[in-house]
């Protein structure tokens, strides 16, 4: 299953590189595609993963996970 998310914090590719890592870090995220000119992430998901979790994985790595896009 596919979900983005909107990310708000990120401005270089480093950025891009902490918030993959902390995502793909996260049970259930086999991948993710994060784009700091975009502000988004792109997950590829094996099972349904709480909303909560995403954003605790983001907040930790020092970004804001703001919103799903659908």
């Amino acid at each position: 299953m596919k979900k983005s998310f909107s990310i708000t914090g990120m401005t270089c590719g480093h950025c891009s590189m902490r918030v993959t890592k902390a995502l793909e870090g996260v049970d259930g995220v086999n991948s993710a595609d994060v784009s700091h000119e975009n502000g988004t992430a792109a997950l590829e998901l094996s099972k349904e993963v709480s909303l909560n979790i995403l954003k605790g994985a983001v907040d930790e790595a020092g970004y804001t996970l703001a919103a799903e896009i659908s």
